[in-house]
């Protein structure tokens, strides 16, 4: 199963704003995609309440992984969301 660590930009880290985008992202995807904190909790990365039930700050490392076809294409799109000061959009 491909994997990508990734350090979240937003300057709130996923809450609230930058939580949605994401999420809305992870789903247009069209893979199930898992979102895992720094502790190991994991989500559905397309599911706003289970993002923002990891309280995921600025700076933190997050791993997204997913399996299928276009895994590769679907991680490097949501990372570069979460490379994203998504409060200044």
């Amino acid at each position: 199963m491909p994997t990508k660590t990734v350090t979240v930009a937003s300057s709130v880290g996923l809450h609230a704003r930058p939580a949605s985008l994401f999420a809305q992202a992870a789903a247009k995807v069209g893979l199930p995609v898992t979102l895992t904190s720094a502790v190991g909790k994991s989500v559905n990365a397309a599911s706003i309440l289970g993002v923002l039930s990891l309280g995921i700050g600025h700076g933190e490392q997050v791993t997204l992984s997913t399996e299928g076809d276009g895994a590769e294409a679907a991680l490097e799109s949501l990372a570069a969301v979460l490379n994203t000061d998504l409060d200044k959009e």
